[in-house]
């Protein structure tokens, strides 16, 4: 019987999982925390992996897996997955393509009233019992424009709800879609354009090698002055340096963010102690840390997927995966 191993699953996603997968004959085992090089132990015998995002499963990690045949992560994004080593050693990979456009472009919108009118802030001060009114005023978004950056399925469900809002909607995207466009009434532009031009620039790209800190010290500078910049999507779309001191020097006047570049060090803050890290990784989780205490900077812990429809897509999807696997006719491949 082949054996599937399912590693960063919560006690009610090895319920479901469990009873959607018995009918496919497999011998199944839960793991709570990511596959590690500690737990590589875990997966030995197993044919089938499914993983999510903390799963850093590199060449190295890779070549200890023998035996592993498929890989079915329960994201969308697959950087964290060293493909190349995969075709090396004919592991098909397959992804969750869609599973939360609205989910993720409603905590995207979630982040941007936080910031337009001041909730954090608000709720940190009353809950103290001051009521006072004083720096709280915030600003409407009707009238204003919003730059979408990425305009695939969440960037294009952002640009509804911006147009329901009575927002102004800019994007820029490699594949254009005219016809799109036209129909939800927003328009397509050169990145540089855009970030002059928006008061809210919002980013909704792939992680890869050529989007690696997008947003730099030089793109940063072409923002209108005052705008917020909101990020959902991967971290390291983001230089924090340069973040950092573009609110500094009030270049950008607030932003929300649900994901850090180098989040697992903030998340898991031992390490910084029990491992060597270079420098510059260093450098950034203090730049984290800085953001977490700004009052314009609003920061929630990688939740924007997290609905409870969302997640129940997720595990359907990541099951037909495994089935199309099975069956010799695999679906939602990487490459």
């Amino acid at each position: 019987m082949m054996k599937i191993v399912c590693f960063e699953t919560a006690s009610w996603e090895q319920r479901y999982l469990a009873k959607a997968l018995k009918p496919l004959g497999l011998t199944v085992k839960f793991v709570a925390g990511p596959l590690t090089q500690a737990a590589v132990p875990t997966a030995r015998g197993a044919a089938i992996l499914s993983v999510f995002i903390y799963s850093h499963l590199t060449r190295e990690l890779l070549r200890r897996l023998r035996g592993v045949r498929f890989i079915a992560t329960r994201s969308t994004g697959f950087d964290h997955i060293d493909l190349k080593a995969c075709r090396a050693q004919k592991i098909i990979v397959a992804n969750v393509p869609a599973y939360g456009e609205n989910t993720v472009a409603e905590h995207t919108f979630a982040l941007i009233l936080a910031l337009s009118r001041n909730l954090h802030k608000a709720y940190v001060r009353t809950v103290k019992g001051d009521f006072s009114l004083s720096g709280l005023q915030g600003f409407d978004l009707k009238g204003k424009t919003i730059g979408v950056v990425g305009a695939g399925r969440i960037g294009l469900h952002v640009v509804k709800m911006a147009k329901g809002f009575g927002m102004e909607a800019l994007a820029y995207d490699t594949h254009k879609n005219p016809f799109l466009s036209e129909v939800l009434d927003f328009r397509y532009v050169a990145l540089p354009e855009l970030l002059r031009q928006a008061d809210i620039v919002t980013l909704h790209l792939p992680y890869s090698a050529s989007t690696h800190h997008l947003m730099d010290r030089e793109r940063f500078r072409l923002m209108k002055k005052g705008a917020l910049l909101i990020n959902t999507a991967r971290g390291s779309l983001v230089d924090t340096n340069a973040l950092v001191r573009a609110l500094d020097e009030g270049i950008v006047g607030g932003a929300g963010l649900d994901v850090l570049e180098g989040e697992e060090l903030v998340k898991e803050e031992r390490q910084l102690l029990e491992q060597d890290f270079p420098k510059e990784r260093l450098v950034t989780a203090l730049k984290n840390h800085i953001l977490l205490h700004r009052e314009n900077v609003v920061i929630t812990p990688h939740i924007a997927f997290d609905s409870r429809e969302a997640l129940q897509r997720i595990l359907d999807t990541t099951v037909a995966n495994i089935a199309g696997f099975l069956n010799g006719t695999p679906t939602n491949l990487v490459y």
